[in-house]
């Protein structure tokens, strides 16, 4: 096969959050999208109407992340029922498949959620997402997730940017030997595709976004919904339940008075 022709073949999936990327990403040239929330923390998952708008709009398929907060990958079991809950309403709603991932407090795959999340998303296809490369042994991560069932992994090979892990993705590669499918993400650029596809990768998963001014003519600028981010992925928003009990107790005087 031609370099041409192998490089013609590699599939790109874009990452979107919403109905006008996941056009503008079709007519582009992606063959799939992975469909998202709150992209600014890494992925959540998406509303069930977002995920009918887009599906009712494009023509190629539509993975939906299903990830049920920002921050790690270690869920208890309220997450848990929430994802089997999300991934039913995704897979109900036409989606291909879903994107997942689980995590245990020592890096490795959290094997009985993982079994649990496949089971609830079959017939259709599951990719195990970054999370991965946050797994202590990338190696020892990937045979779980072949024994797991899972359609596709998505992998930087722990480098910041997936030319960076070049190397580790193509050793994946050959490791899966056809098991999973090994997608490379993560600062992918034009310039990337050929080193991959020589690396033996078929799947690339291409994010970005540029900055684009409201409409609104009217602003108040005053007032901001928006708030600071978390500094890592080890690090996560929670609720203030002390805030709330204050104000309830607060409440409650008030309407002893």
């Amino acid at each position: 096969m031609s370099s041409r022709n192998r490089f013609a073949s590699v599939l790109i999936e874009a990452c979107v959050d919403s109905v006008g990327g996941a056009i503008a990403a079709e007519r582009a040239g992606a063959r799939r999208i992975e469909l998202c929330a709150a992209l600014t923390e890494g992925g959540t998952t998406p509303s069930v109407g977002m995920i009918a708008a887009v599906l009712a709009r494009v023509s190629i398929p539509v993975v939906v992340m299903v990830r049920p907060r920002g921050g790690d990958f270690l869920y208890d079991d309220g997450e848990l029922d929430a994802m089997r809950r999300d991934i039913a309403a995704a897979i109900d709603a036409g989606a291909e498949g879903v994107a997942v991932g689980a995590l245990r407090r020592d890096g490795t795959v959290d094997r009985e959620a993982l079994a649990t999340l496949v089971r609830a998303a079959s017939p259709a296809t599951v990719t195990f997402h970054r999370a991965f490369d946050m797994s202590r042994d990338l190696p020892e991560a990937l045979e779980a997730l072949a024994g797991a069932g899972v359609t596709r992994v998505l992998t930087s090979g722990a480098a910041p940017k997936a030319i960076d892990g070049v190397n580790t993705i193509a050793a994946l590669v050959r490791q899966s030997a056809g098991r999973v499918e090994v997608m490379a993400g993560g600062g992918i650029r034009a310039a990337d595709i050929a080193p991959l596809a020589r690396a033996g990768v078929r799947e690339v998963h291409v994010g970005g976004a540029v900055m684009e001014p409201s409409a609104m003519e009217f602003r108040r600028d005053t007032i901001a919904f928006g708030r600071p981010l978390p500094p890592d992925e080890f690090t996560r928003a929670v609720g203030d339940a002390g805030r709330w009990r204050a104000v309830a107790e607060a409440a409650a005087r008030l309407a002893s008075d």
